[in-house]
């Protein structure tokens, strides 16, 4: 037994999309998303980082896709970016109060830090606090500076899954939830996976699910028996144009079905 493994890319509208690259030649705009959560397994909604969206938007995204499709969705700015997780309780229950409309195709929050954030344990434990329990939460951060065990066990505390990015800046792979987030960026040097970065990272994925050792870099070395995880893994890239391919790719590894 394992935990189920999502994958896909962040967001669904990208005009090199249209020209052979995912979408088919003729497909309406329209029908894209229809089109893509039939194909892939999971979608990260960008578009909520800059600006929040209406319940209805939520909903009419829902009733486009499979039952089973979930979608992840991403921190408001005003939150992580503009007042940098200080006195943030008002936009975070508005930010919660419109995505609920997501129901159970809400499959997480991912929250993204700036990268020159401040190392401060103090006000995250104060912002996690803030944060509803029944919803999965995931946290980006971009500065070498929290790799630390303390930032570890914070995130464990409060069940937060660690984003892990696979970059030269943020190499490391601890898994620190109940479910694991990936925001799969390209390997140093490189704007995409080829075959054998996508074979290593479906082992991986394969790993992360079963609960079994991963090859990698860590914070804090595993210890003792761990846990299937669900796990999220978007192709994120700069080369975004091969993102769904990736995906798909990685699917196709992992023997996954999309959903129906």
């Amino acid at each position: 037994m394992a935990g189920t493994i999502r994958t896909g890319m962040a967001g669904w509208i990208f005009p090199e999309w249209r020209k052979g690259q995912f979408y088919p030649e003729g497909l309406k705009q329209k029908d894209e998303l229809a089109y893509a959560s039939r194909h892939v397994t999971a979608i990260e909604i960008n578009s909520t980082f800059y600006q929040n969206q209406k319940p209805a938007s939520f909903e009419a995204w829902a009733a486009q896709t499979p039952e089973d499709f979930v979608f992840t969705v991403k921190g408001h700015q005003a939150v992580t970016h503009i007042k940098r997780l200080k006195e943030v309780e008002q936009p975070v229950e508005f930010f919660f109060a419109s995505v609920a409309a997501l129901g159970k195709q809400l499959g997480a929050v991912c929250w993204q830090l700036p990268p020159n954030f401040k190392y401060d344990l103090d006000r995250l434990e104060a912002f996690f606090k803030l944060l509803p329990r029944d919803i999965r939460q995931a946290l980006e951060v971009r500065s070498k500076a929290f790799a630390t065990p303390d930032f570890v066990t914070l995130l464990k505390r409060y069940n937060v899954a660690l984003v892990i990015a696979d970059t030269a800046d943020w190499p490391w792979l601890d898994q620190t939830a109940d479910f694991t987030y990936c925001r799969l960026q390209g390997p140093p040097g490189g704007d995409h996976y080829d075959d054998a970065g996508l074979d290593l990272w479906a082992g991986r994925l394969e790993a992360m699910s079963a609960g079994k050792t991963i090859a990698g870099e860590l914070i804090v070395p595993m210890a003792g028996k761990q846990p299937e995880r669900d796990v999220f893994a978007y192709f994120v890239s700069t080369d975004k144009v091969r993102a769904p391919g990736n995906a798909l790719a990685i699917q196709r590894r992992l023997r996954l079905a999309p959903a129906a």
